[in-house]
C-alpha cells in the first residue's frame, strides 16, 4: 500500500469562459461623453428635440452608470471646465424665458428615468461647491436655472447647503448666486411657497449664513436682500429671527420659573427682552402663558386638573398681570385660554374656574370678558365654553347696570 500523499492535479495553461453577466463592463465616461455630445451637436438649439434625444438615448446608453458625465454635458458643455458640447446650459442665452425651457428638458429627463433624481440633486449640489471656477454669466444662469428647479420641486432645498461653504462666502458668491436664484425662485412661486420649502429642510433659519461671521446679522442681510429687489426674502429672515428669539425667551422664562426665581425677578427679565427684541405686549403675553402652562405635570383626571390649574395660575396672575396692561392684550391671554383648554382635553370644564380667577386677579377686565362672549372668541369649542360663561357673563352684566344705576 502507497502511504505517500497523492499530488492533487494541478491545471496549468488553460482558459475558463466566463459567462458575460459574470464580467465586469468596464467604465468608460469618455465613450459615454462622445455619443452625447455628438447627438446634442446634430440637435442644436432646439431644446424639444434634445429632450426627443435624450429621452431615446436613455435607451441604449448606461444613464444610472454615466448620471454625473451626463449632467456635466447638460450643464456645462461636458467635465467640468471642458465645453465639449457647443450647446449646453452655459453656452445659451442669459435670460429667464431661456432658462425655464432648460428646467423643461431636465423636468421631462428626470420623469422619464426616475432613477436619476438622486444623481440629479447630487450634481447641482457638486456645482454649487464649483462656482468660484465659472463665469459670472455662467453662474447667473446656473442661478436661474436652480430656482426654477427648487419652485418645480425637482430637487431639495437642502442643496442650498453647499452655498455655506467658506470660500464661496467669503468672497461673496453666495449671497450674490443666491439673489439669482431666489428672484427665480419666487417668480415661479410666491415667498409662501418657498417659505415652506425651506422650512421642510430646516433651511428657514440658515440663511444668515450666506455671508461672513462678521456680517451675519439681520440688518445687514435685510438691506442686502431689499436693496437687491428681494424685500419678501428680507422679511422673511427677519420673521424667522423673531421666532427664534421667541423660542429663546420662552425656554428662559419656563427654567428661570423652574429655578424658582421670583416673579419680580421673571418679570424685570421680561421687560428687559421686550426692549431689546421690539416685542409686543400681545406678542409677550402669548409667551408668557404658554411658559407659565408648561412648567407643570398636569393631573390626567378631568377633576383634579382643575384644582391644580387654580393653584398653579393663582400663583402666577400677578406675571400676567404685569403683560395685560392694554385691552388688546387682554384679550389676546382670553383667546390664549380658550385655544389651551380646547386644545387640552382635561381642561374643556376648567375653562370658566381660569376666566373668574384671572378676572379676580385683575388680570382680565369685564369689558374684554364681555366683547369675547359677545363677538370676539374662537371658533374652538365655542358652544362649550359660551355655555360655561352663561350665567358669569349676565351676573357681570347686572352689575354693571347696578353700577350705572348707582352711578346715576
Amino acid at each position: 500500500m502507497n502511504n505517500q500523499k497523492q499530488q492533487k492535479p494541478t491545471l496549468t495553461g488553460q482558459r475558463f469562459k466566463t459567462r458575460k453577466r459574470d464580467e465586469k463592463e468596464r467604465f468608460d465616461p469618455s465613450q459615454f461623453q462622445e455619443s452625447i455630445v455628438q447627438g446634442l451637436n446634430q440637435t442644436g438649439t432646439d431644446l424639444e428635440a434634445v429632450a426627443k434625444f435624450l429621452d431615446a438615448s436613455g435607451a441604449k446608453l448606461d444613464y444610472r452608470r454615466y448620471a454625473e458625465t451626463l449632467f456635466d454635458i447638460l450643464v456645462a458643455g461636458g467635465m467640468l471646465g471642458k465645453h465639449l458640447s457647443m450647446y449646453c446650459l452655459f453656452t445659451a442665452s442669459e435670460d429667464l424665458e431661456t432658462m425655464q425651457a432648460y428646467a423643461q428638458v431636465f423636468n421631462k429627463l428626470i420623469r422619464r428615468y426616475k432613477y436619476l433624481e438622486k444623481g440629479f440633486e447630487e450634481e447641482i449640489k457638486k456645482l454649487l461647491l464649483f462656482l468660484k471656477g465659472f463665469t459670472e454669466s455662467e453662474r447667473n444662469k446656473l442661478a436661474m436655472l436652480t430656482g426654477i428647479l427648487l419652485a418645480n420641486g425637482n430637487i431639495s432645498a437642502s442643496i442650498l447647503s453647499s452655498l455655506f461653504n467658506e470660500n464661496l462666502v467669503k468672497e461673496g458668491v453666495s449671497a450674490a448666486f443666491a439673489v439669482k436664484l431666489f428672484k427665480s425662485w419666487i417668480n415661479e412661486k410666491d415667498i409662501n411657497s418657498v417659505a415652506a420649502s425651506l422650512r421642510k429642510v430646516g433651511m428657514d433659519n440658515r440663511l444668515m449664513e450666506l455671508f461672513p461671521a462678521n456680517k451675519r446679522s439681520c440688518e445687514h442681510f435685510s438691506k442686502y436682500f431689499t436693496d437687491a429687489g428681494l424685500k419678501e426674502l428680507s422679511d422673511f429672515a427677519r420673521n424667522q429671527q423673531s421666532i427664534g428669539a421667541r423660542k429663546e425667551l420662552q425656554k428662559e422664562l419656563q427654567e428661570q420659573m423652574s429655578r424658582g426665581e421670583t416673579l419680580k425677578d421673571i418679570i424685570a427679565y421680561v421687560r428687559e427682552e421686550m426692549k431689546k427684541t421690539s416685542i409686543s405686549e400681545q406678542t409677550m403675553i402669548g409667551i408668557v402663558w404658554t411658559s407659565v402652562m408648561s412648567t407643570v405635570e398636569w393631573n390626567k383626571k378631568e377633576e383634579l386638573v382643575t384644582e391644580q390649574a387654580i393653584k398653579h395660575l393663582k400663583q402666577y396672575s400677578p406675571l400676567l398681570k404685569a403683560f395685560t396692561s392694554q385691552g388688546l392684550s387682554e384679550l389676546t391671554l382670553l383667546l390664549k385660554i380658550q385655544e389651551y383648554c380646547y386644545d387640552n382635553i382635561h381642561f374643556m370644564k376648567a375653562f370658566q374656574k381660569i376666566v373668574v380667577l384671572l378676572y379676580k386677579a385683575d388680570v382680565l377686565s369685564e369689558e374684554v370678558i364681555l366683547k369675547w362672549y359677545m363677538e370676539a372668541h374662537m371658533a374652538k369649542g365655542k358652544s362649550v365654553f359660551l355655555e360655561q360663561m352663561k350665567k358669569f357673563v349676565e351676573w357681570l352684566k347686572n352689575a354693571e347696570e347696578v353700577k350705572q344705576e348707582s352711578d346715576n
